[in-house]
């Protein structure tokens, strides 16, 4: 039977980069209900009712606000969610993604 040397190596310091992050703005219009938005945000950004009670006023008070920040795919997926769904129920809900680096 053969035998190898073989000896392992043992990598001390990883050069490890984090993804990139980007912000998903939802932004307020005079059409939308707020209680889809609060909707939304619990059931496809995964906020607490609280917490998107919170983020709806800040939306309509401020004219937008931060859904959540997520890798860019995860937050192209959610816009995208989001978008079906307002168009099925026929709103005009935006949604834009920001670097948030």
């Amino acid at each position: 039977m053969p035998q190898y040397n073989v000896k392992p190596t043992i990598i001390t310091e990883a050069n490890i980069k984090m993804p990139r992050m980007f912000k998903v703005i939802m932004h307020n219009d005079n059409i939308t209900e707020m209680d889809f938005v609060i909707d939304v945000l619990m059931n496809v950004f995964h906020k607490t009712r609280e917490d998107a009670v919170t983020t709806m006023l800040d939306i309509h008070n401020n004219g937008h606000g931060i859904a959540g920040v997520y890798t860019y795919d995860i937050a192209v997926s959610k816009k995208l969610q989001t978008d079906r769904l307002s168009s099925t129920r026929g709103f005009p809900l935006k949604l834009s993604l920001d670097d948030a680096g």
